[in-house]
């Protein structure tokens, strides 16, 4: 029998749009094509202008805001675009993933498949098709409650944004594994916090074709022993799928499968549901990899034969763990 868990997301999210862009509504589709019949979909409510404010500036949010009350379609950056109903839109997607952590506090696995992705995002600045950061304002949520949050992002691009707004804390554990060097070149593995927050944030940046023997050594190596030492109540993972293989913009070689993996075993470590929100992805094998993900999530044990990890990745495993014990 299959463990009860959800998606959240909705027609809402194809009314942020523009032709020939990467970031576009048919990634959405091909997403939700991977959700199988036995998931209970939900109609997400939108985030708050005072949950987005938990971790964006207010003149920020205002500006969003404003623009798309101009009308039109208009680029903020160099590949983040807004159209009028953008602000709505984003703010739908930072609800979900709040939704998705709700019902996490309730025992069940939900997954936010929303668009515009968020962890790029910064504080006061949109980046790389983000407009709002929907782990954070999730996370940032779900500190108001009095839980410890663990976020872990294996986006392929490195989760800057998500970062910058935690670097400090101590409440929040920050994991994410990446393509070194991808954009936005942030995410080095001495990059660990400051202050209290100093060992609370570890970064793997692995090199470009790495497969599931990589992401499994700095997983089961570094990432799955931190989370369980920080024991924390609420696990928000950054699931962009931009490592398969098939990805136009990345480099890795993950196949569908390898992400149920990366779900299973990190369910298994964290011992709390898992609220799981869609960053990157825009290959054609996105709808079988967000499949794979719920049978995981449903208690489906992958079948999978871990090879030997490269040198490289080893290395960055010591040199983490060196810096971080």
């Amino acid at each position: 029998m299959k463990r009860k868990c959800s998606a959240l997301t909705g027609e809402i999210f194809t009314c942020h749009e523009m032709e020939r862009h990467s970031e576009c509504n048919a990634r959405l589709v091909m997403a939700t094509s991977g959700v199988p019949d036995w998931v209970e979909v939900i109609e997400p409510d939108p985030a708050t202008v005072s949950d987005l404010e938990r971790v964006h500036k207010p003149h920020y949010i205002r500006m969003i805001r404003e623009l798309c009350a101009l009308g039109g379609k208009r680029y903020i950056d160099m590949s983040t675009y807004l159209t009028a109903d953008t602000f709505q839109v984003a703010s739908f997607a930072a609800g979900a993933v709040i939704g998705a952590v709700q019902r996490t506090l309730m025992w069940e696995h939900s997954f936010a498949l929303v668009r515009p992705p968020g962890h790029h995002a910064e504080p006061e600045s949109a980046m790389g098709f983000c407009i709002f950061n929907n782990a954070a304002v999730a996370a940032a949520y779900a500190l108001e409650t009095g839980k410890k949050v663990a976020i872990l992002d294996w986006d392929l691009h490195h989760g800057n944004g998500t970062q910058k707004m935690f670097y400090p804390s101590e409440r929040v554990l920050f994991c994410s594994i990446h393509q070194v060097n991808s954009f936005p070149r942030t995410g080095w593995v001495d990059e660990i916090g400051i202050g209290d927050g100093k060992g609370y944030t570890l970064n793997a940046p692995i090199r470009e074709g790495s497969t599931l023997s990589d992401y499994l050594y700095v997983f089961n190596g570094t990432f799955l022993p931190a989370i369980e030492k920080f024991s924390p109540d609420v696990v928000i993972i950054s699931a962009g799928f931009d490592a398969l293989s098939d990805d136009p913009i990345g480099g890795m070689k993950l196949n569908p499968e390898d992400f149920g993996v990366l779900t299973y075993i990190t369910a298994n470590s964290a011992k709390v549901p898992l609220a799981l929100v869609l960053e990157g992805g825009y290959g054609p094998s996105l709808g079988p990899a967000v499949c794979s993900v719920f049978n995981a999530l449903g208690g489906e044990c992958p079948e999978y034969k871990p090879g030997e990890a490269r040198d490289s990745t080893k290395r960055v495993v010591s040199q983490l763990n060196n810096l971080i014990s």
